[in-house]
């Protein structure tokens, strides 16, 4: 009990000086917290909605990953009706027909597809919908003109019941008056969805009025739906999926589980950065609090405090610390919670707060994480705390130094950076990226446990290099700040450390974001010859009306059309495996200049001809004249000759087997024909502005397709990593936030640690003015000390990474130096901000006071 007031009584004391570390904690609490709260919510909202979709047992086409992507959905017979509806124990047969492969249109031609990446789905109308749909406004779809929206939709496209749409799919385009608005019941899950009548839909959408895109069954009363997809199973065959609401619900919480799962980790990755970051922040503060206390834990071990209760002491307020601070984020994890769903009700899927869900399990996980993290970041300053003699009340100083333990941490540090070093060069110099990832994080981690270890060596050296290059303009008070920084190297190689942490993934980010742009860019200028790419600006294949409008376009000197054909490829050595054979037009081998190493690449369009990449030749001893036996999905089987052997020594197109659109029409039946991907146009000399604007012309009907020159590609694609790293940089903003916490907290506690110094410096004639420039500019040097242990380990961790990434093609390193002085120019100014509050403090000391001071 005596322990436990005498830690409540220190906590109390110094609650302002813990108060930095305790948000620390509430931090790192919330951020875990609130992607448990998130998740859990999303998976419980989902799951009521997977529950009002299914049916009690629903019959679907076999689940195949081999097959043609032709644009229409796989179906099953549309006569599997009758013999459904003859089952013993079925009240209702419900044929579905949907399609995701559509665009819709407004009348102003505008996609009113979701920009979030959720697919636009066109299905039918039926009893089945009323379970998690009701329509709010209008009626149900009547006829072949009618549709009902969804009602989130309408509302952010600003469609009104009697607009017209237009609906854009494989089979052909057709246009829809709206009659009315569903709303959903439960949860939006991002999609655009227009209902129509079933036979519109089947015809429309699915292309074929033999077929569905299955059946939702109805169990009579009494019969459950296990024993109706037995008799069901027992009636159709194999060859159908049958599945129960059960099972139908399983498959899609997998289905969608696995893209939250995605989302869950890193966020909590994210967490688990922020949490060794603001374990620096509680090391440090503990340390110093230690420091500070040495002559009243000296007393209290004169009067016979063991060292066992003064570990124990520093330990329960620790403990009381880390407790304030998880219950505090727990709550803020909530509200974070809250804010995330926001977030994503901002992007089209409306999560409904009254839906939140909390499981037992995510407190007491937050409450876990934050005592442990407290407790075991306190260990150590409480175990030196326990060694502090009683004789050391006598003195003035805090604990004295072990020049002996700081040569064997400097030992130790030295060894594992050199050890993460070596497993960096070993990965940079790796012959597969396989291995090489392996040796690239273990590099990662010595390194940066390393630099850790080492960093009051280096506290040492680069403070004095800072200090020469950025103090000393600032004469006698610069000198000063760089002397208070090099006080103590421990100290400033931990506050310097958790800043390094987040600033080093940063720059490692940086690094290979920039890579791979440059690689991009530089593969499109040596290897695309094309003037200009279509393609589907939502990643689906271009519709055949979409296609002959393109082809229509003048000024243009020809048309490459690129797409998949799925097949099973048989080698010389008797193994048989499934692959993606890229069909084109012969004129690609001169849109796009691939490096061969056996034949070229236009004798692969000869008649039954064709390519394999080069790992692909070695792996089954093919070489230029050896002849493959191909079965194409759906089709024929074919003996085509290997007439070229491609480089592996890029990123486009890389592992590639191309053949001849003509070759796969031979082998294919018109039917199982996939939908062209993507067209290259090439335009004729001194014509490009023309066949641009005639290209445009030609696909304005269609607000999807997007007509890209190759500046235009490119920056597309920078864009698209430019998005990438800054929801990154977002997220490790909370690790750099806390690492300055850090340094505040390092600062403030600086300040009353060398209060009666402050009063004896302002006796001597040091003005307010020069008290504040130096507590900011020890602050700026220890924030850009940080900055450059970061940005310097990011640089290798990201330069090794782009070696990597080089086996794949991407060869370019392209080190993005605006970015890097940006970040170190920002360091500066985060240390300058993080001093405001500490040196204002000190400026406010009156002089007799702090020289009074004990």
């Amino acid at each position: 009990m005596t322990v436990f007031k005498t830690s409540l009584r220190n906590l109390l004391a110094h609650k302002g000086r813990m108060a930095l570390s305790a948000v620390a904690v509430l931090l790192s609490v919330a951020f875990v917290c609130g992607t448990l709260v998130f998740t859990d919510t999303m998976n419980a909202t989902f799951d009521k909605l997977f529950a009002a979709t299914a049916s009690d047992v629903s019959v679907t086409p076999e689940k195949k990953d081999d097959v043609q992507q032709t644009g229409k959905p796989r179906t099953v017979p549309a006569s599997l009706q009758g013999k459904l509806a003859a089952v013993p124990g079925v009240a209702r047969v419900e044929p579905e027909a949907s399609s995701q492969q559509i665009t819709v249109a407004d009348a102003r031609n505008k996609d009113i597809g979701p920009d979030s990446g959720a697919p636009t789905v066109g299905t039918n109308w039926s009893e089945r919908q009323k379970k998690s749909v009701e329509i709010t406004s209008g009626h149900e779809p009547r006829g072949a003109a009618e549709a009902v929206l969804d009602s989130d939709t309408a509302d952010k496209r600003g469609v009104r019941i009697g607009d017209t749409l237009r609906v854009i799919a494989a089979p052909g385009d057709f246009r829809v008056r709206v009659v009315g608005l569903a709303t959903y019941k439960t949860t939006n899950p991002g999609a655009a969805v227009v209902y129509l009548d079933t036979r519109t839909a089947q015809t429309r959408l699915l292309g074929t009025t033999g077929g569905y895109s299955g059946f939702g069954l109805t169990a009579a009363p009494g019969v459950s739906d296990e024993q109706l997809k037995e008799r069901v199973t027992a009636a159709v065959g194999p060859r159908l999926t049958v599945h129960t609401a059960a099972e139908t619900k399983k498959e899609n919480k997998e289905d969608f589980g696995s893209v939250l799962d995605v989302m869950k980790y890193a966020l909590l990755g994210f967490a688990g950065i922020a949490v060794l970051v603001g374990i620096f922040l509680i090391v440090n503060t503990f340390s110093m609090l230690v420091a500070q206390r040495t002559r009243e834990i000296g007393l209290m071990r004169a009067i016979g405090a063991g060292r066992r209760q003064i570990n124990r002491s520093v330990l329960v307020e620790a403990l009381m610390l880390g407790v304030i601070g998880s219950v505090l984020g727990i709550g803020g994890g909530i509200g974070l919670a809250v804010g995330l769903m926001g977030l994503m009700e901002s992007v089209g899927m409306n999560l409904d707060t009254g839906e939140l869900t909390i499981k037992v399990t995510t407190p007491l996980v937050g409450l876990a994480i934050g005592v442990l993290v407290t407790v075991f970041a306190a260990y150590l300053p409480a175990r030196r705390a326990g060694k502090i003699s009683p004789m050391a009340a006598l003195r003035d100083a805090g604990t004295p130094a072990d020049g002996r333990a700081g040569r064997v941490r400097a030992g130790i540090g030295l060894a594992l950076t050199a050890a993460g070093a070596a497993a960096l060069l070993a990965a940079g110099n790796a012959d597969q990226a396989s291995a090489g990832s392996g040796l690239l994080g273990i590099g990662v981690l010595l390194t940066l446990v390393g630099f850790v270890v080492v960093g009051p060596l280096l506290a040492g050296f680069l403070v004095r290099a800072l200090g020469a290059v950025v103090l000393r303009v600032f004469g006698p008070v610069g000198r000063l700040a760089e002397r208070n920084a090099l006080r103590n190297p421990r100290r400033t190689g931990a506050t310097g450390s958790a800043l390094m942490i987040g600033l080093a993934l940063v720059a490692a980010l940086s690094v290979v974001g920039s890579s791979m742009v440059a690689s991009a860019t530089d593969q499109l200028d040596k290897s695309v010859g094309a003037d200009f790419i279509i393609q589907d600006g939502g990643d689906k294949a271009l519709s055949p009306a979409v296609e002959k409008a393109v082809l229509s376009a003048h000024d243009i000197e020809h048309f490459s059309r690129y797409f998949h054909v799925t097949a099973k490829v048989t080698t010389p050595d008797g193994k048989t495996a499934t692959q993606r054979l890229t069909a084109t037009d012969p004129t690609y081998a001169d849109d796009v200049r691939s490096e061969t190493v056996q034949g070229r690449l236009k004798d692969a369009y000869a008649k039954d001809a064709m390519s394999v990449p080069e790992g692909f030749a070695k792996d089954h001893g093919i070489r230029r004249g050896d002849r493959l036996t191909v079965t194409m999905i759906d089709g024929r089987t074919a003996r085509l000759r290997v007439n070229a052997v491609t480089s592996d020594d890029t990123s486009l197109d890389k592992g590639a087997m191309y053949l001849d659109i003509a070759t796969a029409r031979r082998y294919l039946p018109a039917g199982a024909m996939p939908l062209t991907g993507m067209i290259l146009a090439k335009a004729k000399d001194g014509r490009a502005t023309e066949a641009a604007a005639s290209l445009k012309a030609a696909v304005a009907e269609y607000p999807q397709v997007k007509v890209r020159d190759q500046a235009d590609y490119k920056a597309m694609i920078k864009d698209q990593v430019g998005q990438l790293l800054n929801i990154i940089y977002g997220l490790l903003a909370l690790a750099i936030i806390v690492a300055i916490l850090g340094v505040v907290n390092t600062l403030a506690l600086s300040v009353v640690e060398r209060t009666r110094e402050i009063g004896l410096m302002r006796a001597i004639g040091l003005s307010r003015r020069q008290l504040r420039r130096m507590i900011r500019l020890e602050s700026v040097v220890i924030a850009l000390f940080g900055a450059l242990l970061g940005l310097g380990l990011g640089m290798g961790w990201g330069t090794t990474a782009q070696k990597l990434l080089a086996l794949e093609g991407l060869g370019v390193l392209d080190i993005p130096w605006p970015t890097i002085v940006a970040v170190f120019l920002g360091s500066a100014v985060v240390g300058l901000l993080a001093a405001l509050i500490p040196a204002f403090r000190a400026g406010r000391m009156n002089v007799l006071n702090a020289i009074a001071t004990d």
